[in-house]
C-alpha cells in the first residue's frame, strides 16, 4: 500500500477525531497500521471495514462493522478503546493507561434495530444501545439525550 494514502487517511481520522472529541492511539506507527488495514479492506470490499473482525463480504451485513464502527462508544466507555483500539480515551491517549483486549460485542445473529438517540439541544441523531457520553456535534453531556425511535 502506497504511504502516501496510508498517511493521507491517518491525518483524516485524526481531524475527524479530534473535531468530534474522540482520540486516536497515541502509537502512531500502530494507527497508521490499522489504517492501512481499512484501505486494504476498502480495496478489497468496497467499504472501510473494521481491519479486526471478520466479514462477511456484504456491505450490509457489515454495516455496523464499518469504521468507525456501531461499538466504539460503547467499547471506549467500558474499556478505554475501540475494539481495534484505533480509537481511545482520553486517559490511554494521554498515556494514564494502556489499552486492554475487548470482548466481541457484534453478534452476527442479531437482526434486532437499535434504539435511535436524539440531541435535544441540535438535533444530532444516532443508532446505539445507549446515548454517546457526549454530543459529537454540540458537545453536550449525553443526559441531554432522548429516545427518539
Amino acid at each position: 500500500m502506497e504511504q502516501g494514502k496510508i498517511d493521507s487517511l491517518y491525518e483524516k481520522i485524526e481531524k475527524q477525531a479530534a473535531a468530534s472529541g474522540y482520540y486516536i492511539n497515541p502509537d502512531i506507527q500502530f494507527a497508521k497500521d490499522l489504517a492501512e488495514g481499512l484501505l486494504v479492506n476498502e480495496e478489497r470490499y468496497g467499504y472501510m471495514l473494521c481491519p479486526c473482525r471478520l466479514t462477511s463480504g456484504e456491505r450490509m451485513k457489515d454495516l455496523n462493522i464499518i469504521c468507525p464502527c456501531d461499538y466504539r462508544d460503547a467499547d471506549i466507555t467500558e474499556f478505554g478503546a475501540c475494539y481495534c483500539a484505533l480509537y481511545v480515551s482520553g486517559k490511554i491517549s494521554r498515556g494514564e493507561e494502556t489499552a486492554k483486549p475487548i470482548p466481541e460485542r457484534r453478534n452476527l445473529e442479531d437482526k434486532g434495530r437499535l434504539p435511535v438517540w436524539r440531541c435535544k439541544v441540535c438535533g444530532y441523531l444516532c443508532a446505539r444501545e445507549n446515548p454517546p457520553e457526549i454530543c459529537p456535534i454540540c458537545k453536550v453531556s449525553g443526559d441531554r439525550f432522548e429516545k427518539f425511535l
